[in-house]
């Protein structure tokens, strides 16, 4: 039977693999399908949602990094905290972008709370436990 520890790091691993092969694909799919068939101000939204994506995709690996080293609650939560992030955040991004309906701008700062609180729990969760 696998650890907690163990469990936690093969699921933010594979959170992490899934997200980056997504992020890329949007990528490409912003580069190839849908160039020029937004307007500036959207394909910029698009590209922000795929840029913080990716940000936050290396930071679920590097999560899941520190929990093979040594298993910690904080980065549990901080790594559970960066998933959400990425689904408001990004999600709500390209939500917006495609289908040009504002209201998807609301959930967006939600999603960047996820993450601000994703980074903070790193930081204090390291203080307490060098």
């Amino acid at each position: 039977m696998k650890s907690d520890f163990e469990s936690q790091q093969k699921l933010f691993l594979s959170w992490a693999a899934a997200s980056g092969f997504i992020s890329v694909a949007m990528g490409a799919f912003a580069a190839h399908a849908i160039k020029g068939q937004l307007s500036s101000e959207l394909m910029e939204v698009f590209q922000t949602g795929i840029r913080y994506q990716m940000f936050h995709t290396v930071a679920l690996a590097i999560v899941a990094f520190i929990n093979e080293r040594s298993f910690h609650s904080w980065t549990t939560a901080a790594g559970w905290f960066f998933i959400v992030g990425i689904f408001l955040f990004s999600g709500s991004l390209y939500a917006l972008a495609l289908s040009g309906v504002r209201i998807w701008g609301a959930v967006t700062p939600w999603g960047g709370l996820c993450f601000l609180i994703g980074w903070m729990i790193l930081f204090l969760g390291n203080q307490k436990n060098p």
